[in-house]
Parts: structure tokens; C-alpha cells; sequence
């Protein structure tokens, strides 16, 4: 009688966590006789798990440069991601609009002029770099 308990708690065990995984792949005979034994299989991971995604318009810093321009609303929150190990500025040409600086491999925030406009860039530690931001 002990045995047939202990085979039905066993069966109970596993139907319980059967039925909380999902599909099981035990036979009648392992049900029968609480023999059963439970393999995980790994969950897939998809690309929107492991990469976050920007929120919003980013300016990416990589290989000393900006890139293409980007457009944002008047007063849009800009992400500033610098890939490269140097430090780099996001300044404007026309003195006091923005200028914001970003370490090497760290990020920053820019906030976009308000008024509508082609605003032109620049690294001040590498002048070479230049980047236009448009408001509209």
C-alpha cells in the first residue's frame, strides 16, 4: 500500500509540474509508474530581449563621427551614445545653442532648440567632426 501511495504522490508531482511547464513528452508507462523524468528545454530569446531599444531620436558617435543628420521636434530629449573611447562635444557652431560632452563609451542628453532650423555641429576636441541636427 506504501508503494502505491508513494507512486501517486510521485504521479501527482509530476502532473502538477507538468501542467505549470506546458507541453511534457512522458509516456503512459512513465505516468504509470511516477518513472517520469523532466527535461527543460531553453527559452529563445529574441532580438527586442536582448537589444534595447532607443526611446526616442539618438545621435551615435562611432569611428570619429556623427553620421547622417537627424530631425526631432522643437525641444525633443536626444539621446547622445559616444561608441568611440574618446571623449567627444555636441556643440553648435553658433555659440550657446547646446554644447554637450560625452566620455568615451558613455552617454549623454541633448535637448533640441525650440525654433525650427538646420543647426550645424561640431567635436570642439576634433574639429573634423561635424554633424547638422534639424528641428521641425
Amino acid at each position: 500500500m506504501k508503494r502505491i501511495c508513494l507512486s501517486l504522490a510521485g504521479l501527482c508531482l509530476v502532473a502538477a509540474v507538468v501542467t505549470s511547464c506546458g507541453e511534457s513528452s512522458t509516456t503512459t508507462e512513465e505516468r504509470e509508474t511516477g518513472t517520469a523524468t523532466l527535461t527543460a528545454s531553453p527559452t529563445e530569446t529574441t532580438e527586442a530581449e536582448d537589444t534595447p531599444q532607443a526611446s526616442g531620436p539618438t545621435i551615435t558617435i562611432a569611428n570619429m563621427s556623427f553620421g547622417e543628420p537627424i530631425t526631432v521636434d522643437p525641444g525633443a530629449q536626444i539621446k547622445i551614445v559616444n561608441d568611440d573611447s574618446a571623449e567627444h562635444s555636441v556643440t553648435s557652431q553658433t555659440e550657446g545653442q547646446f554644447d554637450v560632452h560625452v566620455d568615451g563609451n558613455e552617454e549623454g542628453t541633448l535637448t533640441a532648440p525650440t525654433q525650427p532650423g538646420e543647426y550645424a555641429y561640431h567635436c570642439i576636441y576634433h574639429p573634423n567632426m561635424k554633424g547638422t541636427l534639424i528641428v521641425k
